[in-house]
């Protein structure tokens, strides 16, 4: 827009004012702007004879600015939103083979078996979550979290039918990944592991 037209917009228009009900910026408008594209040329002001063949925007400017302050609230938003997911946590419960009780929090994201070893739980993950071992084998102690978990691969089925004193509920703690639905997550650590590399076994195909 050349500086003719906003003089002639700055002429027009009345100071901003607040609508407390919705908390957005309105500028109240009486001019008129031909309805062509941006990139169009500037044409001359219209003359009072033919203002009625143009578009009134002081309505539709106003509502430009209430959209634009909408969409950047609700862009913090998602922002605000990605980073406490970033940081939100389960509180997840590690029981040993004595019975004792370590309770963590665990990053939405994280495996148990990331989980186990940044708390110095006693859970071994020999192949470091490559589906090559069972020794993080762990046991989901309640039926209705173990629902939740997604069904397990072939892969680590091969790997739990390796697994020390396997359980209708047992699961490789490296494919157990912390989300919100397993708030209160409790595990039951085997009282032994058991290493095909080491042991000499070979795992079955299913």
């Amino acid at each position: 827009m050349d500086r003719a037209r906003i003089d002639e917009v700055n002429y027009f228009c009345k100071p901003p004012f607040r609508n407390r009900s919705l908390g957005s910026r309105f500028v109240e408008c009486n001019f008129w702007v031909e309805s062509t594209p941006l990139s169009a040329p500037a044409s001359p002001a219209p003359s009072p004879t033919q203002r009625s063949s143009y578009l009134p925007v002081g309505h539709n400017w106003c509502l430009g600015l209430l959209r634009h302050e909408l969409y950047s609230s609700e862009a913090a938003k998602v922002d605000s939103g990605d980073e406490n997911e970033k940081t939100e946590k389960i509180n997840v419960t590690f029981v040993d083979k004595d019975g004792e009780e370590t309770h963590i929090k665990v990053p939405i994201g994280m495996s148990m078996l990331e989980a186990a070893h940044e708390n110095d739980i006693e859970l071994e993950g020999a192949c470091e979550g490559s589906l090559a071992c069972s020794t993080c084998h762990v046991i989901v102690m309640d039926m209705d979290q173990y629902n939740k978990l997604p069904d397990p691969t072939d892969e680590e089925n091969d790997m739990l039918d390796l697994a020390f004193g396997l359980t209708e509920t047992s699961r490789l703690g490296c494919q157990v990944i912390a989300k919100p639905e397993l708030e209160g997550l409790r595990l039951a650590l085997p009282s032994a592991t058991r290493n095909f590399a080491v042991d000499g076994y070979k795992p079955k195909p299913h």
